[in-house]
């Protein structure tokens, strides 16, 4: 375990553990992630134990997150936070154990290229997942309202039907049988409510 008190592979340990985490907890899978995520932390943990570390530099880490939220919430001003973020993990990172010689524990580059590369990767995805549950959808669904279409199901409580080019959720209150015209009478939300079209 003495490869572990080298700063860089303790520093390594310590930021796959915190992104792992952030991943496993915004994308729950199969519980691989957590359990990797959790055995970095733990060996981060181990040669934080034995290296100890600078609580300033650590304050430094954590202010990054300051301007790593305003990069994330001002799409117009990104870079110029995200740079602000970047710079903080970086001075954070290399003082972040106790030098055994000179002024710095871990190798400057490998903390510019980590603390770039997590900022990066962290905000595309938060950007991404912002557009998606901001974002307004794409149908008219009022404009479904009077359409004809096609039982995909038997639909009573609930079933499908083919509108317009699409499938979607219907229910009605008596029973249509599968392959009926039907004709939408309203909506809940993305459930259309359906009537079984009369015959002329």
């Amino acid at each position: 375990m003495d490869f572990l008190l080298d700063p860089n592979v303790a520093y390594v340990f310590l930021v796959a553990g915190v992104v792992l985490a952030f991943f496993s907890a915004s994308t729950p899978g199969t519980g691989v992630g957590e359990v990797v995520a959790l055995f970095c932390l733990v060996l981060a943990g181990y040669a934080t134990y034995n290296l100890s570390i600078n609580w300033w530099a650590l304050a430094f880490l954590f202010l990054g997150v300051i301007p790593f939220i305003l990069a994330v919430r001002n799409p117009k001003q990104w870079l110029l936070f995200l740079g602000i973020c970047i710079f903080l993990l970086v001075v954070g990172s290399v003082f972040l154990f106790p030098a055994q010689e000179g002024l710095i524990s871990v190798n400057p580059v490998l903390a510019v290229f980590t603390s770039a590369l997590m900022s990066v990767i962290l905000w595309y995805v938060l950007r991404k997942f912002i557009e998606i549950t901001s974002g307004r959808p794409t149908h008219d669904l009022d404009a479904l309202i009077g359409e004809v279409g096609t039982a995909t199901s038997t639909i009573h409580k609930e079933g499908s039907v083919h509108v317009h080019g699409e499938m979607w959720s219907a229910r009605s209150d008596v029973k249509i049988p599968s392959g009926s015209q039907v004709h939408v009478v309203s909506r809940e939300g993305f459930v259309l409510v359906v009537e079984k079209e009369k015959s002329s």
